[in-house]
C-alpha cells in the first residue's frame, strides 16, 4: 500500500511525519499547480467546485508516482463533500485507475469504533507496536500543531515586523527544510528550531497596519493556489492576516464533536445569525466575521469556490453583519476560470477603501 491525499494547506507535512513514524510506503502530490488543475479540470465535471478538481489533480499526480490509497478526510453533514470520496473514486476507475480510499469521518457521526477502525487501516503495514503507532500519531499531530501556529504568527505579524520580509522568509524556509528533513523526528525538529527562530523577529508594537480576517469555506482559504495566493500577497503588502479555519483546527474540532464537549467561540457568536449546520462551514465564517471585528480587525475577505452552497448562505448574511457593526467585507467566489488582474484588482480595491477609513479615524 502506497498512500497519498490532497494537499489540505499544511497537513502534507503531518502526514510526511505520521507516515514516516508509522514506517509505511507514501507520495505527497506535487504543491498544487496549474497543472494539477488542468489535470482537475480535465477529468472531473465541468460544474463540480474547485477543490474537487483540485483534488482529483493531486491524485492523478501521486498515482503516476506510484501511489494506490487515496487518505481523504469526509463529511456526513449536508455539504456535498461528503460525496467526493465515491464520485472520485468512480473517476479514477474510469482511468483504469485502481484506487482504494480511506475515508476520515467525524467519530460523531461514524461512531469511535469505526473512527479507529478508519485509522487503524492506514497503519495496517506498518510492522511497529501499538505503542509506537500512538506515538507516530501524536508526532503528526504535535506537527500539524506547530507548523499551523508558525503561520498564523508569520502572517499575523508580518505587519509589524521592523524588517520586512523576515515572516515570509521564514515561513517559506521551514515548510522547505520540514518537507526535505529526514525522518519523523528530525521534520519535528526543524518545526522546533524555526518556531523558536520566529520569536526572535523583531517586530513595532506602534506600527498601525491594516488588519483582515479571512473567512470563508475552509478550502479555498487554506489552499493557495484556490485564494490565489491572497495571504502571501497581503503579507508582501505588510498587512496582518488573521483566520481561525487551519488543518490543526479541523483536527480539534473533530474531536471535541466525537466527545461532545465543543464550545467554541465561533458557533456561539453565529448562533443568531444561523443556529443550525447547513453543511460546510457557513457557521464558522459568520461567528468569524464577528469575532474579527471584536478583536479589532479593520475589514473581512471572505472567499467560496463558485457553487458552494453554505457559503452562498454565509453571504447573503455578511451584509447584515456589514452594517450592523461597521466592518467592510469583500466576498471573493473563485473557480478555475477567475482572472487574476479582476481578483488583484478587488482587493488593492479594497485594502484603499480601509485604508482611507482608518486616515479619518485617526
Amino acid at each position: 500500500m502506497n498512500i497519498t491525499f490532497p494537499h489540505l494547506g499544511n497537513t502534507y507535512i503531518a502526514a510526511k511525519v505520521l507516515f514516516e513514524g508509522l514506517g509505511v510506503d507514501y507520495t505527497i502530490p506535487p504543491l498544487s499547480s496549474k497543472k494539477t488543475l488542468e489535470i482537475g479540470c480535465l477529468y472531473s465535471p465541468d460544474d463540480v467546485c474547485l477543490p474537487f478538481k483540485i483534488m482529483i489533480g493531486n491524485y492523478v499526480e501521486s498515482i503516476q508516482r506510484g501511489a494506490d490509497t487515496v487518505l481523504i478526510t469526509g463529511s456526513c453533514g449536508p455539504c456535498r463533500f461528503g460525496e467526493y470520496c465515491e464520485l472520485q473514486k468512480k473517476i479514477l476507475l474510469s482511468l483504469d485507475k485502481d484506487i482504494k480510499f480511506i475515508v476520515i469521518d467525524e467519530p460523531a457521526k461514524i461512531g469511535i469504533r469505526e473512527f479507529l477502525n478508519r485509522l487503524s487501516m492506514v497503519a495496517k503495514d506498518s510492522k511497529l507496536s501499538k505503542a509506537k503507532k500512538i506515538k507516530a500519531l501524536s508526532m503528526a499531530v504535535k506537527t500539524i500543531n506547530l507548523i499551523d501556529n508558525i503561520e498564523k504568527e508569520c502572517r499575523f505579524f508580518a505587519g509589524f515586523e521592523k524588517n520586512k520580509g523576515e515572516f515570509a522568509r521564514l515561513l517559506k524556509t521551514v515548510k522547505l527544510e520540514a518537507i526535505e528533513a529526514k525522518g519523523a523526528e528530525k521534520t519535528l525538529k526543524v518545526l522546533e528550531e524555526h518556531y523558536e527562530k520566529l520569536k526572535k523577529i523583531e517586530i513595532d508594537n506602534f506600527k498601525n497596519p491594516i488588519k483582515i480576517g479571512i473567512i470563508g469555506e475552509i478550502y479555498t482559504i487554506i489552499d493557495p493556489l484556490s485564494n490565489m495566493y491572497i495571504e502571501d500577497i497581503l503579507m508582501n503588502l505588510g498587512v496582518s492576516t488573521r483566520r481561525t479555519l487551519y488543518p490543526s483546527w479541523w483536527v480539534k474540532n473533530t474531536v471535541l464533536s466525537g466527545l461532545k464537549i465543543n464550545f467554541s467561540k465561533i458557533y456561539k457568536e453565529s448562533k443568531e445569525y444561523l443556529g443550525l449546520c447547513i453543511g460546510g462551514h457557513a457557521r464558522e465564517c459568520i461567528g468569524e466575521a464577528i469575532l474579527n471585528y471584536k478583536h479589532g480587525f479593520d475589514g473581512l475577505i471572505q472567499i467560496f469556490p463558485v457553487g458552494c452552497m453554505p457559503e452562498i448562505v454565509s453571504k447573503a448574511i455578511l451584509p447584515d453583519i456589514e452594517r450592523r457593526y461597521g466592518i467592510p467585507i469583500l466576498s471573493l467566489v473563485v473557480d478555475e476560470m477567475t482572472g487574476e488582474a479582476g481578483y488583484y484588482t478587488r482587493v488593492e480595491a479594497f485594502l484603499d477603501l480601509i485604508e482611507g477609513r482608518k486616515k479619518l479615524c485617526i
